[in-house]
């Protein structure tokens, strides 16, 4: 007896279609997986038996084999138990074939026949969008977000039992669902710390400034100054100026929290940028992902948003060199004995750090007690390779007591978003939805940040002064990019130029 049922698995934020072959034979009873499962597939075995057990059903004492094609996808997560059930049923006559085709099974089983949610199933949704005509059964939890894609055809069931049944009578697709939101209201905001105005910060005009700079370009940004200058203020400040997501970044988004687990079962995409802020403690597998399921780290669930490391030096030496790569790349691929999964990695980094271990090396009231060993031993722990990836390095100066007191009208975030918002859309036209000119390739910038010859000129004069590398040089033209962008101007002058080169801090040879 043979059956042929189709279920996803996820890898990464794409989702494959396995199909699912139960053979049921004479012989000794045995239940065999082969196909490239992984552990959590292989555990599946004893869910599956006592589930249909005790949903009810024969569990045929017989020789069981099931085969996951295509044999060379590594398959991964309890998401399979549910086709693997179903392919069993179907084969031994339980279940009604016929009704089977053309249908995706996903989700996890209980002991007890009950259908679990599993992660992933918006990234689902949108791998089968484009292998029509298939429509996705779920568990009931899951359906709010696999009915967000409307090319396809969702279903769900509470359990093995109800899912059987209505598969020899009913239209599946009539069950009662988790109630959702339309694709159109079905937006939210995630959860984070609360953003702050930047009217709300005193002084610091330069240093706002650059924020506005680094979100019209999505340029990382490196602030640095004495404690209680405000850097972390300005960082928070940060996402508030950020443009919403599009519709394909918010999808985007979504998947990867959806595969890590994230989300929830609310069946919402979500609107707003993310921002997240590891503390200084935590490890490569944290800040990149990892672990026995490649889970998405840090870096990942900042896609298309804000990665603020506070304290910059002080993440340890490996986490900080492992940066590198996909700051350059814009993607990241984890590598595991088990296989190796790709993520986009398309997102801003803001990271502040002090001038000294003591913090008030070249503060002007108060004096530094380092040494200058200590103080070059700490600088050193940000190596170069990775300082020349920060766009803008932005002296942040303390301020002072009328500064504090003195009340003016300030620019709010709004304001500056909205300025950010008719420069990213200048990018948009030039190189694509969604695209920034932190993105731009090395052939881009050179066509589209062409100097004249006094710019050129000034551009010489501090690249040989100052000794910059070619990376160097190619951000502080794409930051000078953006800047001509905020102006509304199509070709980059001097004026340009000149403010995008006082925002590298690092480069001066008597930068702190």
């Amino acid at each position: 007896m043979f059956a042929s049922v189709h279920g996803m698995a996820v890898s990464g934020i794409q989702a494959h279609l396995i199909r699912v072959e139960v053979d049921v034979s004479n012989g000794l009873p045995s239940f065999d997986i082969v196909g490239l499962p992984t552990t959590a597939v292989r555990e599946s075995r004893e869910r599956v038996r006592s589930a249909i057990k005790n949903s009810g059903f024969n569990f045929p004492l017989q020789r069981i084999t099931v085969n996951l094609a295509p044999a060379d996808i590594k398959k991964d997560g309890s998401g399979l138990d549910l086709p693997i059930a179903v392919g069993i049923l179907a084969a031994t006559g339980q279940c009604p074939l016929e009704k089977l085709a053309g249908m995706v099974f996903v989700g996890e089983l209980s002991l007890e026949g009950q259908l679990r949610p599993v992660s992933g199933a918006l990234a689902m949704a949108v791998s089968l969008a484009q292998l029509s005509p298939y429509a996705l059964i779920v568990p009931h939890e899951n359906f709010p977000e696999a009915n967000l894609i409307e090319e396809i055809r969702s279903g769900s069931a509470e359990n093995l039992v109800q899912l059987v049944s209505v598969l020899h009578t009913d239209d599946l697709f009539s069950l009662p669902h988790t109630a959702s939101c339309p694709l159109t209201d079905s937006l939210i905001e995630l959860p984070c710390e609360e953003t702050l105005d930047l009217c709300s910060i005193r002084g610091q005009q330069q240093a706002k400034r650059a924020l506005e700079i680094a979100a019209a370009g999505g340029h990382n940004i490196l602030l640095m100054g004495s404690p209680g200058s405000g850097k972390t203020m300005l960082a928070k400040a940060y996402a508030g100026i950020l443009p919403s997501l599009t519709r394909t970044e918010s999808l985007e988004v979504t998947k990867i929290y959806s595969i890590a687990g994230l989300l929830g079962h609310n069946g919402q995409l979500i609107q707003s940028r993310p921002f997240r802020q590891p503390h200084h403690s935590a490890t490569t597998a944290g800040i990149l992902g990892g672990g026995r399921d490649l889970k998405p780290g840090e870096l990942i669930l900042a896609n298309h948003g804000v990665l603020f490391l506070d304290e910059l030096p002080e993440f340890s030496r490996e986490v900080l060199e492992s940066l590198r790569q996909p700051l350059e790349d814009r993607e990241l691929t984890l590598t595991r004995q088990r296989g190796s999964v790709k993520y986009p990695a398309r997102l801003s980094i803001v990271a502040s750090m002090n001038p000294c271990p003591c913090g008030w090396y070249g503060d002007p009231k108060r004096a530094c007690i380092c040494t200058p060993r200590q103080i070059s031993h700490y600088r050193n722990r940000i190596s170069g390779p990775l300082l020349d990836r920060f766009d803008l390095h932005i002296e942040v100066p303390r301020v002072e007591f009328d500064e504090l007191h003195r009340y003016s009208e300030s620019e709010t975030s709004a304001d500056v978003q909205n300025r950010v918002l008719k420069a990213r859309r200048r990018q948009w036209i030039r190189l694509g939805e969604s695209r920034t000119n932190a993105e731009m390739s090395a052939g881009e910038t050179s066509t589209f940040c062409s100097l004249d010859s006094a710019g050129e000129q000034l551009l010489r004069n501090v690249f040989d002064r100052q000794h910059l590398s070619a990376r160097s040089h190619d951000r502080i033209l794409r930051v000078a990019r953006t800047i001509a962008d905020l102006d509304s101007k199509e070709n980059i002058f001097p004026l340009h130029l000149a403010e995008a080169l006082q925002y590298r801090a690092l480069d001066r040879p008597t930068a702190y």
